[in-house]
């Protein structure tokens, strides 16, 4: 009968009396240093301190007997044996994570962190149904929720970003992306704005009005397609305002700045009660689509695979009217 490995003493404490570490957890340590980039990083990822994560990573490199990362004040590297490190504890760790999903079965308690990027809007309004449904549907489970308009995640295990609502088509090819809905966009304008010029009669006319841009989706040119002919009409716009934030640009708009292209639901009391006028309304820019996106990886925790069922589950209803 082979004997069980069991690490050194000096090899079972991160140095904090009394709390032991296992070697998955010192595998695990290991790789969020790597994914993450640093030290601090990783700490910061891990809710933990960079001087607990420094005494498990010697820890770990004294159970090996291999120096694995080599450190100066301005960097962090991987030596030879550290790649390979990295590379068999991946491996390990989605192994282990798959067992004990199995031996625990599909009913699993979801547990521990989730971290989740979504646009502002979506964040703040849309989204915070699910989101309040899973947390409590599953109490042991916590969400960091951050709200980012600029650009889709490159990174999701460097960020240490567990999932992500995209609105735009996903092009990373690592990612699973999960279609929720599409939304659609259409021109509007405050009435003040129109007092002088009138409301335009053909798209081309609206080439001449102030205009206000969503950096995101449209800067210097707009493109729109006639809703029963697909006919399109495109043209430059010079934009008194532009930003990327959807709240700004509709605030804006009811101050009378310029034309605006938005998403029609944040619209929608606006218009209902007079403050915006939409124009030419057969004429629409290209609706976005709506994605929950998330890494490929061979093991998915169960606080993931339950977040995913719940907005999957919601999206028909929470975002049904935007498509």
């Amino acid at each position: 009968m082979k004997k069980p490995l069991i690490l050194p003493p000096s090899a079972q404490t991160d140095g904090v009396p009394g709390a032991g570490v296992d070697r998955i957890d010192l595998l695990q340590t290991f790789v969020r240093i790597v994914e993450a980039g640093s030290l601090s990083a990783a700490a910061q990822q891990l809710h933990s301190t960079q001087p607990t994560i420094s005494r498990r990573l010697q820890a770990l490199e004294r159970h090996l007997g291999l120096r694995l990362v080599q450190r100066s004040t301005q960097r962090m590297r991987l030596t030879e044996d550290g790649e390979r490190c990295y590379a068999r504890a991946r491996e390990l760790l989605a192994d282990w994570q798959s067992f004990t999903a199995d031996m625990r079965g599909a009913d699993e308690e979801p547990t521990g962190a989730l971290r989740i990027v979504a646009p502002h809007a979506f964040g703040q309004d849309r989204l915070v149904q699910p989101l309040a449904e899973y947390l409590r549907r599953y109490p042991h489970t916590q969400v960091e929720w951050l709200l980012h308009d600029d650009s889709a995640i490159q990174d999701f295990i460097a960020a240490g970003v567990d999932c992500a609502i995209q609105v735009r088509e996903v092009q990373n090819s690592d990612l699973v992306a999960i279609r929720l809905a599409q939304v659609p966009r259409i021109v509007v304008a405050a009435p003040a704005l129109l007092e002088q010029s009138g409301p335009p009669g053909e798209a081309s006319d609206l080439a001449a009005l102030p205009w206000l841009a969503l950096r995101t989706y449209y800067r210097r040119e707009v493109e729109l397609r006639h809703r029963d002919t697909a006919a399109a009409c495109r043209f430059p716009i010079t934009p008194r305002l532009s930003t990327d934030s959807l709240y700004a640009l509709r605030s804006a708009a009811l101050q009378g700045l310029g034309l605006a292209i938005a998403s029609a639901w944040i619209l929608a009391e606006d218009l209902a009660a007079g403050r915006l006028v939409q124009l030419l309304p057969h004429w629409q820019a290209a609706p976005l689509p709506v994605y929950l996106v998330y890494p490929h990886a061979r093991f998915y925790p169960a606080r993931l695979r339950r977040f995913v069922e719940i907005v999957r589950e919601q999206a028909p209803r929470v975002l049904g009217e935007l498509g």
